[in-house]
Order: C-alpha cells, then sequence, then structure tokens
C-alpha cells in the first residue's frame, strides 16, 4: 500500500511543482521570444528575488510537512489544527512585511541584484524594476499557495490540487498573450500575469478549507509560539537550501557577466535556470513525499515502512531523471529557441549548457530526495550540511576554478562536479555512520540503534480478500500466543481483525472500481498491544459511526460494538487518503 500511496502522491507532487514551474517557463518564452535579450537579462536578474519568497514559502511548507506529519502519526488532532492555524497566520505575516519591504527599497534591490542603475545605456535595469513590481503583488498568493499544498496532499485532496494548479497554468497563458498582444504592458504585465495566476489557484484550493469535512480548523487559540518554533526550525534546511540556490545564481551571473559574452550569457543562463527548474520537479516532488511520509513512518517508529519508503524513492529518483536527461538532451537546441528564437551565439551558448547541466540531474535528485527524508526523520543538522554542499559550496568551487580554464563551458561542468561530490560526501557520512560501505536501505535510512518496536515484536499483513481477513486473523492468534498472551486475549485480537477487516473488504472495495489495499500492524509494547488498521478505501470513521447509531438493539451493529469494547481505547484519523483506525488493548 506504501507503494500505491507514494505514487499517487508522487504524480500529485510532480503535477503541483511543475504547473508553477511552467508558469515561470512560460513567462521566459514570452519575454525571450516578444519582449528581447534584455527583458530575458531583467527576468535573470529578478530570479534570485523570487526564490527569496519562494524560500520563505518552502520553509513553511516543509514545516507543516514534518509537524503535521507527526501529530497525524500520533492522532494528535488538535495538534494538526494548532499546526495549521499557525502556519496560515505565519504565511500572511511573511506576505505583509515582504509586500512592504520590496517596495521601499525596490530601487536598491535592483542594484544589489545586479542590474545597475537606470540609464539610457542600461535598460535592463528599468526592466528588472518593472517586473518585480509586477511579480510581488502576487507574493502573498504565491507563497500562501506553497503553503496550501502539503495540506492538500495530507488530506487526500489531490485532485483539488491538481485542479488549482491547471487552472494556474491555464490562465497564467492567457495573461501572458493578452499582456503581449493586447495590453502591450512589457515586462510589468508579465509578472502582473503571474500575480492573477496564483490568485486563481488560491482560490479554487481554498475552497475546500471551508467544507465541513475538512481536516483542518483555524482556531486562533491553538497558535502556540511552540508550533511556531517547531515550524521554523524544521522548515529551516529548506530556507538554506533556497538560500543557497540564491547564493549561486548571484555568483553565477556575476561570473557569466564577466565573460567575454555578458548579457547573452547571462539570458543564457536565465534560460537553463527556467528549463532546470522544470527538470527538478521530479527531483522537489520525490523530496517532498519522502519527507511527508518520512514524518509520519518516523512518528509511528515504523521501520519497516521507513525502509520501504528509502527503496521507493531511490527507485524513483533514477528512473525519472534519468528519462528526462536522455529527453533533454536530444531537444536542448529546439528547446532554448522557444526562448531565444534566432539569436544565434545565445541559442548555442544556451544549448550547451543545457547540456552539460542535465548530466547532473541524477546525482542532485538523490540529494534532494534524501536531504527531504533526513529532515523528516529529524536528522535536521545532516539535511542542512547537504543543502549547503549541493546547492552553493561545491558547484561554486567548481564553476569558479573551471572557469578560470574553460571559460563558460566551466561554469556549466560546475553543476555536474558540485552535484557528485556531494552526493559522494554525504555517502561517505552514512558508511561511518552504518560501520561499513554499503547502498542499502538500512544504511541510508540513518535511523538510530534500538529506534522501533523489535521485528520480533510487530506483526504485519497486507489483505486484498476475505480470504487474507481470515488468514491474518488465524495467523495474529498465533502470533500472539507465541509471545505469552492468554488464549482468550488472543482469540479477542484476532477476532477484532478479522471482523474489522471483512467489514472493509466487504463494504469498503465494492464502494467503487479501484483496487484496494488493506495493511494490519500489530506491535506489542509493554503491557500494551498496539492494532491499526489502515486502508485506502471511502471514508469511513467506525468510532464516529457507532456514536451516531447508538441503539437499545444489543444486534444493531454488533461487530463494530464488540470491537470498541473489547479496546481500552480506539483512535480514528482520515490522512493522506487513508482511513487509519487505531486500537489498544
Amino acid at each position: 500500500m506504501i507503494k500505491k500511496l507514494f505514487r499517487e502522491m508522487l504524480v500529485t507532487q510532480i503535477v503541483s511543482t511543475m504547473t508553477v514551474t511552467l508558469c515561470m517557463l512560460i513567462d521566459s518564452i514570452m519575454i525571450g521570444r516578444f519582449l528581447g535579450v534584455d527583458s530575458m537579462s531583467a527576468y535573470g536578474f529578478a530570479t534570485p528575488l523570487l526564490l527569496v519568497f519562494a524560500a520563505l514559502g518552502s520553509m513553511i511548507s516543509a514545516g507543516v510537512q514534518i509537524v503535521c506529519g507527526k501529530t497525524i502519526g500520533s492522532g494528535d488532532r488538535e495538534g494538526t489544527d494548532a499546526c495549521y492555524t499557525t502556519a496560515m497566520f505565519l504565511s500572511a505575516v511573511i506576505s505583509a512585511v515582504g509586500l512592504i519591504l520590496v517596495f521601499s527599497l525596490l530601487k536598491p534591490l535592483t542594484r544589489l541584484l545586479g542590474a545597475g542603475t537606470p540609464s539610457a545605456d542600461n535598460p535592463v535595469s528599468g526592466l528588472t524594476t518593472d517586473y518585480i513590481k509586477g511579480f510581488i503583488l502576487g507574493a502573498p498568493a504565491f507563497l500562501c499557495a506553497q503553503v496550501m499544498v502539503p495540506f492538500l496532499q495530507l488530506s487526500g485532496r489531490r485532485t483539488r490540487l491538481i485542479a488549482a494548479v491547471a487552472a494556474m497554468t491555464v490562465s497564467d497563458v492567457i495573461f501572458d498573450l493578452l499582456n503581449v498582444f493586447v495590453f502591450r504592458g512589457g515586462t510589468f504585465g508579465m509578472g502582473l500575469a503571474s500575480t492573477l495566476s496564483y490568485y486563481i489557484a488560491l482560490a479554487i484550493g481554498l475552497l475546500y478549507f471551508f467544507r465541513k469535512d475538512c481536516l483542518f480548523r483555524f482556531r486562533f487559540r491553538l497558535m502556540r509560539p511552540r508550533v511556531f518554533k517547531e515550524l521554523v526550525s524544521f522548515g529551516i534546511p529548506t530556507v538554506i537550501n533556497q538560500i543557497s540556490t540564491v547564493l549561486l545564481v548571484l555568483l553565477l551571473n556575476r561570473l557569466l557577466e564577466a565573460t567575454a559574452n555578458g548579457t547573452v550569457a547571462v539570458a543564457a543562463y536565465s534560460v537553463i535556470t527556467t528549463v532546470g527548474n522544470i527538470c527538478y520537479c521530479f527531483g522537489t516532488g520525490i523530496g517532498s513525499v519522502a519527507m511527508m511520509l518520512a514524518s509520519v513512518f518516523y512518528t509511528d517508529r515504523d521501520r519497516r515502512s521507513i525502509r520501504e519508503l528509502v527503496r521507493l524513492m531511490t527507485f524513483y529518483a533514477i528512473l525519472l531523471d534519468f528519462a528526462v536527461m536522455v529527453i533533454e538532451l536530444l531537444i536542448a537546441v529546439p528547446l532554448v529557441k522557444l526562448f531565444l528564437g534566432d539569436s544565434t551565439e545565445a541559442v548555442r551558448i544556451a544549448a550547451a549548457g543545457l547540456r552539460l547541466f542535465v548530466l547532473s540531474l541524477i546525482p542532485s535528485s538523490l540529494n534532494s530526495a534524501f536531504k527531504n527524508y533526513y529532515q523528516g526523520v529529524d536528522r535536521i543538522g545532516f539535511a542542512e550540511l547537504i543543502s549547503v554542499l549541493q546547492n552553493f559550496v561545491f558547484p561554486a568551487l567548481f564553476a569558479f576554478v573551471l572557469s578560470r580554464f574553460l571559460d563558460i563551458t566551466g561554469i556549466w561542468l560546475g553543476f555536474l562536479c558540485g552535484e557528485t561530490l556531494a552526493l559522494a560526501a554525504f555517502s561517505i557520512v552514512v558508511w561511518r555512520s552504518f560501520g561499513r560501505i554499503s547502498l542499502s536501505a538500512d544504511a541510508y535510512s540513518m535511523l538510530k540503534p534500538g529506534f522501533g518496536t523489535p521485528q520480533e515484536n510487530c506483526f504485519e499483513r497486507s489483505i486484498r480478500s476475505e480470504q487474507d481477513a481470515i488468514a491474518a486473523s488465524e495467523d495474529a492468534v498465533a502470533f500472539c500466543r507465541s509471545h505469552g498472551l492468554s488464549q482468550r486475549e488472543s482469540m479477542l485480537i484476532g477476532l477484532c481483525i478479522e471482523e474489522m477487516t471483512v467489514n472493509i473488504v466487504t463494504y469498503g472495495f465494492c464502494a467503487d472500481r479501484k483496487k484496494h489495499h488493506i495493511d494490519v500492524r500489530l506491535v506489542l509494547e509493554g503491557s500494551d498491544r498496539v492494532l491499526r488498521i489502515r486502508d485506502d478505501c471511502v471514508h469511513f470513521d467506525p468510532v464516529h459511526y457507532l456514536k451516531l447509531h447508538e441503539s437499545d438493539d444489543p444486534t444493531a451493529h454488533v461487530g463494530i460494538r464488540m470491537v470498541m469494547k473489547t479496546a481500552k481505547e480506539a483512535n480514528y484519523l482520515n490522512s493522506l487518503g487513508w482511513n487509519n483506525l487505531t486500537l489498544v488493548f
């Protein structure tokens, strides 16, 4: 069931990430094709500021994935609402402060970004300012939309998420075309087009949070300093990641500007950055899913699921990015021509750079996946180290040194050399911790010795039919007896497993035409026996259902009644599109 969930979440995450990036890609194509190389350079100079806002949104988003993952994993509903309330409030405050600061410091910011001061000889400066003015108005929607994504993923509302980002892409194309051919608003209009599309996406996503069945509730009284601190601390590696990227962009812009090709080289790098953001969507999507699931499984102390997660994210990182790399190598020239038209020199430089850049995709995707995974399992310092090495130190070092010998080609090679060395560096740390060189999931999971319940005290089964349910019940009885439980207690636990899983097969599997799974996990911890039943069928809360259908008739809902009376404690939570029922005996 983990494999199915991982694929579903990955598709949604890649689509949502890619669609946001596509809006920027569309802007780049329109700017390059219809507004010229100067405007393309202005877009390149403005990119670091856009990345700063993306960093702040990503910080809160990453914090949400981990904090909410932990509260959902432990069944803490109030903690989940506290995370939601604090995250939304924090997003609003950062947006307001950011808008005020950017408009107050617009000219100094333009100079700091490398675009210089406005003059007849430097039209790029004014164009950069215009683009920032148009885009920054959408900063609140841009930031809040980033924070909204993990909440929609956690609540299993993947269709709504895809609808929101699809609407954003379509509207951005329409507004860009209107700006170019009707209103002729220049770079300001291109930025404004993105702004309007972000607000449309935000409006579609926000509709879910006003529904009665929404998993999250905004409760001002739950806004706690502790939750604020957790969101920021867990999100810091993501900020470090983005800041490192911003610094790298600034450095490479300066290195490229100092070459003989100057402005043309910066424009080429803008194209590579934009196309690269599309390529990075796969690694980013894998990393986001890994972070979210890792935090849930880590809180649940589920070593087996974590091991499976590490295998899945490694497999998909290599598979997807290899396919992207091959495609990009084949279409490099026509792709850059979408942005630069027939500008021969710019196309030549950008195509050569793009081909060298895509060779770094596989190590980059692996670095991103593990970096996010380590955030999810509380290896924050390790995740921060990988971020700095991957996104700034090694690429900057190689670009600076190699450019002295290979000029622009050396700068492009910085990506491949930097990502590869970062992967090798963190692997050495993993092997030292594990005690030997190993490519196993156990080694790279980096779990502390003694983490989780020993496997011999766990009973786990996957169920796909009524026969599987009955067999699992019988095996659970034998498992309990072998661990010293009484015949009566063993039979009651087995009966609870059979009753609940047979009901799910009977009523949940036939509710639609999809294939469904049930995962049963029984853990013996001290005097407690904790049974978790998880399925991917339609939403059904047996605890709440029994309260709604109380009856004096002892035969009514006898199966659920028996299970709830047998258990000392019963908790239900629907998250990630799963029904999660936890019974403590």
